[in-house]
């Protein structure tokens, strides 16, 4: 593996793709092609034809007909994975243990057990392993944070989320069960995220309620109750409702609505609303207006940096596994009908 020092003296840290997956060449790479850290050097896929078209249309230099011929590649520092939820974890260690870090799609893994495995593997190889939550490193969430911090909105209390879209497809890969499919994994991992975010804790218990479609079997209605130490969390995800995204943040002299908080527009500015008044008919309403960005860039200009600087990336396994600790503790819920309590 390369020394920190070479990599610190590189301009940019030199990326390479799992796949020719949707999100990364639709959103993420075209993202971290405009980064002042990030170097988008290499795309692979299992198809060496579509690998050659993605790097056609994305004007990137190198396409491999195999990831192991990527992962060989001596001129890439860091891979980013957003192969199918199954494969996140094996690929992500075949990575590593080609001396790669990897920032891999959410959700990290299927089940804690297996984002465990990913610890070793870290302490072994020396890389970087981080979850791609796009939202820790942009604008409007760190700008949520520092008012939470100020006590803008006095003490936090509770989170509110909704998060849906509709995709009733059964040939589309979110709706197939065996691929980590579902409202809960594919965006309400968001939601449950955002709320240990802005708490800066973890939940002590969890209930939850699920609605499986009869056929395909992947959750598509699915709502929770995140107990905090700090107060209580609560959302809905849904991949078969109109599309729509909210979240709220409202304490004891304030609240804070985040207009478009995960499918952020890079062509226009994003908006943040801070109530302080409690006039409910928004009198006291002020907005907060952040220039236009995309958080695919900072996203990887974050994880880039904090590799060239040897310093922790924005979503680190830690933070990864205790988000699917309540992920998992949801699903349970949805069985039981009982409050359970995240396992990490």
């Amino acid at each position: 593996m390369r020394s920190h020092y070479h990599l610190a003296m590189s301009t940019k840290l030199r990326w390479g793709v799992l796949s020719t997956a949707n999100i990364g060449l639709k959103k993420v790479l075209p993202g971290m092609q405009q980064g002042q850290y990030s170097r988008v050097e290499a795309i692979a896929s299992r198809d060496l034809a579509r690998a050659l078209q993605a790097a056609r249309s994305l004007g990137i230099a190198r396409a491999y007909g195999s990831y192991e011929e990527l992962l060989a590649d001596p001129d890439i520092d860091a891979i980013y994975n957003p192969l199918p939820n199954q494969l996140h974890v094996p690929w992500t260690i075949k990575a590593a243990e080609a001396g790669k870090h990897v920032l891999c799609e959410k959700p990290l893994s299927l089940t804690v057990a297996e984002a465990k495995t990913l610890l070793a593997v870290r302490a072994k190889t020396g890389v970087k392993i981080g979850e791609a939550f796009m939202i820790r490193s942009f604008t409007q969430w760190l700008r949520l944070r520092e008012l939470l911090r100020e006590g803008r909105i006095g003490e936090l209390r509770s989170v509110v989320g909704f998060f849906s879209y509709f995709n009733d497809d059964p040939a589309n890969i979110r709706n197939k069960l065996e691929s980590g499919g579902g409202a809960l994994l594919d965006i309400g991992c968001y939601c449950i995220h955002a709320s240990r975010f802005a708490f800066a804790q973890e939940p002590t218990r969890v209930v939850g309620l699920v609605e499986r479609d009869p056929k395909m079997k992947i959750d598509r209605l699915t709502s929770a109750i995140l107990d905090f130490p700090g107060g209580q969390s609560i959302f809905t995800c849904s991949t078969q409702l109109v599309p729509h995204q909210r979240m709220q943040f409202i304490g004891t002299k304030g609240r804070i609505e985040i207009e478009i908080p995960f499918n952020a527009p890079k062509d226009r500015p994003t908006r943040l609303l801070v109530d302080v008044g409690g006039d409910l008919f928004g009198a006291d309403t002020t907005t907060e207006t952040f220039p236009t960005a995309d958080q695919y860039t900072m996203q990887g200009d974050a994880f880039s940096k904090a590799v060239i600087e040897n310093t922790e990336v924005p979503v680190p396994l830690e933070d990864a596994i205790a988000n699917m600790a309540v992920i998992e503790a949801v699903f349970r819920s949805g069985e039981t009908g009982q409050w359970e309590a995240p396992q990490r």
